[in-house]
């Protein structure tokens, strides 16, 4: 086991959603360690507003869902805390106003040239992760911890695994 710092492994959580045939919404958490071996994993159940909860939240109904809703359900669900977690969809940021883990965007290199000055970037392995300015709690978790992470590492991978688990959930509530 490699250590950092404060004597931890480093652990890292990818988070993200995808949507049922229904138009719901099922959400998943994979925690690996910085070999990207899984530590644990936790969905949630299909997660579909009524038409009055659409009509109230209008454009922040997807973040609500994202953030709060699913990511901090799954965040309060796992057993094992990573020490960041990586999203992919921009409006799951929301997640960083409700748990004390610090949060980061996987960002693709088209996406940093089109970015404002309102991120902050760092370079870890293949990717550019995304830390907002007003939330930099993370950006100091992956400075003091990134080195443990190959250079040729792909941080976008773990979020196919996380896509596929939750199709295989979907097929599997589908046949019951």
């Amino acid at each position: 086991m490699v250590a950092d710092g404060n004597n931890q492994e480093l652990k890292l959580g990818f988070l993200t959603t995808i949507e049922c045939p229904d138009g719901a919404l099922i959400g998943g958490l994979l925690v690996t360690n910085h070999f990207g071996r899984p530590l644990e994993f936790q969905c949630t159940t299909p997660v579909k507003p009524n038409r009055t909860q659409e009509v109230l939240y209008g454009p922040t109904l997807v973040p609500f869902l994202l953030g709060e809703v699913i990511g901090q359900t799954l965040v309060e669900k796992v057993n094992v805390k990573p020490n960041l977690i990586l999203i992919e969809q921009e409006q799951a940021i929301e997640l960083q106003n409700h748990i004390s883990i610090p949060v980061a965007i996987l960002s693709d290199v088209e996406q940093v040239l089109e970015e404002k000055n309102s991120f902050i970037y760092e370079q870890v392995g293949k990717n550019r992760l995304r830390f907002d300015v007003n939330h930099q709690a993370g950006r100091s978790v992956i400075e003091n911890t990134s080195k443990k992470i190959s250079g040729d590492a792909d941080l976008g991978e773990p979020f196919e695994r996380v896509r596929e688990a939750l199709n295989e959930a979907v097929k599997m509530g589908a046949s019951r």
